[in-house]
């Protein structure tokens, strides 16, 4: 009994020196976790009273540089803030040739992954021997992932930038497009070149005057006519008439700027801006406003149209022929030839000549655009030229001078250079002012007149969008070729205003060498062809730009109405 109680004090006496040390080991384990604690605690408190006051500013400022820094471009945004154009980060494919095993093996599988490479071609480079070849730039994630599961070590990636179009060939001849590096090298991207470069600094966009929603009807209803009238190309443009602002302007055919240059030439010339025609009757305009304007006629005048009018060995002529005497609204709404070449005799050469210049008619449009035409017009400017060039024949300008020219014809007579930039916002790519007034505000108020009048009762009646007040003028010129006139080769275009009460907005379509349809009863002229497309993009935009359909107000045009004879 003694020995049991004996062995039992000595277990129990074990067990406790036992849990004493595990206790004593556990107190000093978590002692030295204080400790670690307490210093890491001591130097994070240390240190961030060490920095300085600006410290963390300047941090967080060298992160936003990075970010800002990431890209060496600015983007292109509409007026709206929708982008039009970004760079977005991609990789580029190398190699380090001396060092590629088994080429023909990694040739025939990098051809495999990059179909648009050729295996002779990536042979011949990395048989080259180089520490650096270039095999392929701007690769997909998907290529890169393919590349890397080749496992070569030879093959390397560089950083790099691809600069993305996201809405295609919308807008393409407005935007242009960049080479390999990333260099402008058509379009806004290569007249603003340098800018977007420094603007991508600072982060700030080029904000342009385009409304991607205007361009994206106007280019829809322009190819849905170039389609059915078979035409070779069309153009279009929509103007702020009070800020020459240009919130589309469309040139088909069109390309994809994503893939420029795999791109047919033809399809990157610039109908609207670049292209310069014979406008026809839209010409007409400019020499009734001259003609007023200077008090050299009133709109109560008449002029003989009775019958073809001789000058020399030419012979003009209306197509539609009153054979009658025409009051001024008349020779503009029927669009006579004879009325308007007798009005521009009384003009003369050199006032007519002097008022187109004033406009900007005889020299590049002001744009932000390297790839603007220049003017074709006769270096004499004798009485014949001035007739013909009265309606539109003998001179050749772009869609863009004549819708500026337009433009200032309603507005209160204040020429304004278009342009392709939003105005009033804060940017560094400026923007262009008006240059004073060319006619004035009475004027303006009677060729306002005559506009609605032409379609409300002349040859612009196809243009009329309900409740929208349109004014407009056609234009319908023969194509000169070797030396002549091609009478099957039309240039048909209409220019159209709204509402013409208070002009807001111009929308102008040209369609080149159109076809007669049986819808037009086999008729290619503007009037038939250009003006439909105009109504159909005021009725799609209209509510966009925010003009309301309204009542029209008959009195603005009863004076006039009444110069008409049944």
């Amino acid at each position: 009994m003694t020995d049991i109680l004996s062995r039992t004090m000595t277990l129990e006496g074990t067990g406790k020196s036992a849990m004493e040390v595990a206790r004593t080991r556990l107190i000093a384990a978590g002692a030295l976790f204080l400790v670690v604690f307490m210093a890491m605690a001591y130097r994070t408190v240390e240190l961030g009273l060490s920095a300085t006051p600006g410290a963390e500013k300047a941090s967080r400022n060298r992160l936003v540089q990075v970010a800002v820094a990431r890209y060496k471009r600015s983007d292109i945004v509409d007026r709206n803030g929708e982008i039009l154009a970004t760079n977005l980060a991609s990789a580029s494919l190398y190699a380090n040739a001396h060092k590629v095993d088994d080429i023909s093996v990694t040739a025939q599988k990098l051809v495999k992954i990059l179909p648009t490479l050729t295996l002779a071609d990536v042979e011949r480079k990395l048989k080259s021997g180089k520490d650096f070849v270039w095999l392929k730039r701007h690769l997909t994630p998907e290529q890169k992932w393919q590349i890397n599961a080749i496992g070569n070590p030879a093959l390397k990636f560089k950083a790099d930038e691809v600069r993305v179009y996201p809405h295609g060939n919308l807008a393409a001849h407005v935007l242009g497009h960049v080479d390999i590096d990333g260099n402008g090298i058509a379009g806004l991207e290569h007249y603003f070149n340098g800018s977007l470069d420094d603007a991508a600094k600072t982060d700030e966009p080029l904000k342009l005057s385009l409304d991607i929603r205007v361009q994206h009807a106007l280019a829809d209803e322009l190819s849905a006519a170039v389609s059915a009238h078979q035409a070779t190309g069309g153009a279009g443009i929509v103007m702020d008439v009070n800020s020459g602002e240009l919130l589309a302007m469309v040139s088909l055919p069109d390309f994809d700027p994503n893939n420029a240059g795999n791109e047919p030439e033809n399809t990157r010339v610039n109908r609207a801006a670049f292209r310069v025609y014979e406008l026809g009757s839209t010409f007409k305009t400019f020499t009734i406003a001259a003609a007023l304007d200077d008090g050299i006629i009133n709109m109560e005048d008449s002029f003989n149209a009775v019958k073809p009018l001789n000058v020399g060995p030419f012979t003009i002529s209306d197509d539609h022929p009153k054979k009658r005497y025409l009051r001024v609204p008349e020779i503009f709404a029927y669009s006579s030839n004879i009325g308007m070449a007798r009005i521009a005799d009384t003009l003369g050469a050199d006032r007519q000549k002097e008022f187109l210049s004033s406009l900007g008619m005889l020299k590049p449009a002001k744009l932000e655009l390297t790839e603007v035409g220049r003017p074709v017009f006769p270096q004499r400017w004798k009485r014949l030229s001035s007739m013909t060039i009265s309606y539109g024949h003998g001179i050749s300008v772009s869609p863009v001078q004549l819708s500026t020219g337009i433009a200032t014809m309603v507005n209160g007579g204040r020429l304004i250079p278009a342009t392709l930039v939003a105005k009033n916002i804060d940017t560094n790519f400026g923007e262009n002012a008006g240059s004073g007034q060319i006619i004035s505000a009475a004027t303006s108020r009677k060729i306002r007149q005559m506009l609605r009048v032409t379609v409300r009762q002349g040859t612009g009646s196809k243009a009329d969008a309900t409740g929208y007040r349109v004014g407009g003028k056609t234009g319908t010129a023969e194509k000169a070729s070797g030396g002549s006139y091609d009478r099957d080769a039309l240039i048909s275009s209409f220019v159209g205003v709204f509402p013409m009460d208070d002009p807001k907005y111009l929308v102008f379509v040209l369609l080149d060498e159109p076809k007669g349809i049986e819808q037009t009863f086999g008729f290619s002229g503007g009037g038939w062809t250009a003006a439909p497309v105009v109504k159909n993009v005021i009725l799609r935009t209209a509510p966009l730009l925010g003009v309301k359909p309204s009542v029209e107000d008959e009195t603005l045009y009863k004076n006039v109405a009444l110069l008409f004879e049944d």
